[in-house]
């Protein structure tokens, strides 16, 4: 099983969802540590390639973005409530910069 590296913030946000939506994000973590796609989600290219979005449906609506195409770890880059529709610019760029974080680190390594 792949572990789990959090960038940011998103640990703590994950940790600030509601308690079914929490539980829920972490059913489908795992399920991306051992290698089998979440149940509900969908990919993000405009974020990066291989990045993906777990889509959690609790009381509200609740985003966890993670990579999960590299051998040693699944990394959550970004966790969040979603109030509309689309996912906020903010949002997207943020994902994007961890991303680009996430890349140059490992081209150091």
């Amino acid at each position: 099983m792949k572990p789990l590296k959090w960038f940011g913030n998103s640990r703590k946000s994950v940790k600030g969802f509601p308690v079914q939506a929490r539980h829920r994000a972490g059913i489908e973590l795992l399920a991306a540590q051992l290698g089998t796609p979440p149940a509900d989600w969908k990919p993000m290219p405009s974020i990066g390639i291989g990045v993906n979005e777990i889509r959690v449906h609790a009381e509200n609506e609740y985003r966890v973005i993670y990579v999960a195409k590299f051998a040693e770890a699944v990394y959550v880059l970004h966790a969040f409530g979603k109030k509309t529709r689309q996912t906020s610019k903010h949002d997207v760029d943020l994902a994007k910069q961890r991303y680009r974080e996430l890349l140059s680190e490992r081209r150091t390594l």
